[in-house]
């Protein structure tokens, strides 16, 4: 039976300035998903990247006094030694000056124009640089005497210059008819509905060149315009898969794609835009848009402006990736804004990671260690309590993949959470150490169940913070190739008479 493929992506960052915690954030997400659908036993392909092109990065480079393609450079590659600071799982990093992509915007410009879908007049109307977005007269307000879009506090200026436009306006009701039959296609709910009453206003044509700037896809046979940043850039998860050639594996295996995780300030041109660039060109519907709610530092979104930025790479260094992955899934319910602070990470580290499951496994493992000969004892009566605290989890697998499914990360770690302080009580209430002095085949079958119990925390806390479940995979000797769903649900007898590899503390508490 052939493997199941799944295909998930990040937005691709507009590398114009240092990564930050939403590009963190963003990132995390997603790896947490590609990881289980792995270890749900799925062939995943994850795509991040970077946006290059555009106005901005053009005026960024030329403040910098560089050439635009080596400031491109230098900056894409922060992102990309990010992938391994954040310690991603991705298969692939798309860059937008890369040739593959290149052939991808152009292939799907020329279907567009076959279509028929995109043709040349003037666009007159508000620009932001910084969003690379175009607004609405409604959309804009004045402050301070700038104006700026009322979404994204951004300054807009004015523009009228020669463009090409795609006829956006004629796909509203497709559009809307997919969010009907397909009502899973944006979530959470609250940005579908966002997406259908915006749809429902009516549409206006989209501007999809410019004239303006020369950093970008120059229009095919036209190359006084160049393509439209978002136009470009949403191209990206087809390019990385070698579109146009979709007879090749990567192609025909992953797309339609399975998932774009993407934050909710970009979600109109995910949501909208996207899907309709594709049923013009003739190309399925990626099957699910999430977009996620903002990481907030004392209830603001982060600013440089402010001063409220927490850096992700300060972080990690003073306290650790694992630690940051969790805290993030744990702490901030996917969909909505989530606001984090140092003091309450802290606390999580203490309580969800040393206290809770890095406390279990010390206590476990030392105890065998000493009373056993360091080998994890064969199941010797048959627990009722044991037995009911490892088929508690094994029987709500169902239950867990359902929740990864619908990308409720928040539910689905505080249920392993739970696993490990039930666990605590399962050892505290057994008491081992007294049963070494009256029923050692009791304390066998407990230290049987309880090691079963860690194991199947372990690789459900693999998604969420690898390294350190990994410690405690490779301290109980699992097979790699059991680090899955089936090592928990088939394999009882897993660990019996296994001796138990190298011991560290595997959180420090922080004060």
């Amino acid at each position: 039976m052939p493997r199941k493929n799944f295909y998930i992506t990040t937005p691709i960052y507009y590398p114009s300035g240092s990564p930050h915690m939403g590009h963190a954030y963003s990132s995390i997400i997603a790896d947490v998903l590609a990881r289980f659908k792995r270890i749900e036993g799925y062939n995943v392909h994850f795509l991040t990247g970077t946006d290059e092109h555009g106005l901005k990065i053009q005026r960024e480079a030329e403040k910098s006094g560089k050439e635009t393609q080596l400031f491109c450079d230098e900056i894409s590659k922060k992102f990309k030694n990010l992938t391994k600071i954040l310690n991603l799982s991705n298969n692939d990093f798309i860059r937008t000056t890369e040739m593959r992509h290149h052939k991808s915007v152009e292939s799907i410009w020329n279907k567009l124009i076959q279509s028929g879908d995109i043709y040349l007049d003037k666009y007159k109307g508000w620009y932001s640089i910084s969003d690379e977005a175009y607004y609405d007269e409604d959309e804009i307000k004045d402050l301070n005497g700038e104006k700026i879009a009322i979404s994204s506090g951004s300054i807009v200026e004015w523009v009228e210059e020669d463009s090409f436009f795609f006829k956006l306006s004629s796909w509203s009701e497709k559009l809307l008819a997919h969010y009907k039959s397909n009502p899973k296609f944006i979530m959470p709910s609250s940005r579908r509905n966002e997406v259908v009453r915006f749809v429902e206003k009516g549409l206006s044509d989209l501007s999809v060149s410019r004239t303006s700037f020369s950093w970008g896809i120059p229009v095919p046979k036209n190359s006084k315009h160049v393509i439209y940043v978002w136009l470009d850039a949403l191209t990206n998860y087809l390019s990385a898969l070698d579109f146009p050639d979709t007879s090749c594996k990567l192609y025909s295996n992953y797309w339609p794609a399975d998932l774009h995780i993407i934050g909710k300030d970009i979600l109109r041109f995910h949501a909208i835009y996207w899907p309709a660039f594709l049923m013009a060109a003739n190309i399925p519907l990626p099957k699910r848009v999430f977009g996620h709610g903002w990481i907030l530092s004392e209830e603001k979104k982060m600013s440089k402006s402010i001063g409220n930025i927490l850096d992700p790479l300060e972080i990690i260094e003073n306290y650790g990736i694992d630690q940051l992955r969790y805290y993030l899934i744990k702490e901030v319910s996917l969909g909505n804004d989530g606001n984090i602070s140092l003091i309450n990470l802290k606390k999580c580290i203490n309580n969800d990671l040393a206290n809770n499951y890095g406390n279990l496994c010390q206590r476990v493992f030392s105890f065998i260690k000493k009373n056993c000969s360091n080998k994890i004892p064969n199941k010797e009566t048959n627990s009722k309590k044991g037995k009911e605290l490892t088929d508690k989890l094994k029987n709500n697998i169902e239950e867990l993949v359902e929740l990864m499914n619908n990308q409720d990360l928040n539910t689905y770690i505080k249920s392993i959470i739970d696993y490990s302080f039930d666990s605590n009580k399962y050892f505290n209430d057994s008491e081992p150490w007294s049963l070494k002095k009256t029923n050692l085949k009791e304390m066998n079958s407990v230290l049987f169940f309880i090691t079963e119990q860690i194991k199947n925390i372990s690789i459900l806390l693999l998604p969420v913070i690898p390294i350190s479940a990994n410690k405690v995979l490779d301290i109980l000797n699992v097979d790699k190739s059991l680090r899955n769903l089936t090592g928990i649900t088939k394999n009882d007898n897993l660990l019996s008479n296994k001796e138990l590899g190298n011991i560290e503390i595997l959180f420090k508490k922080v004060e």
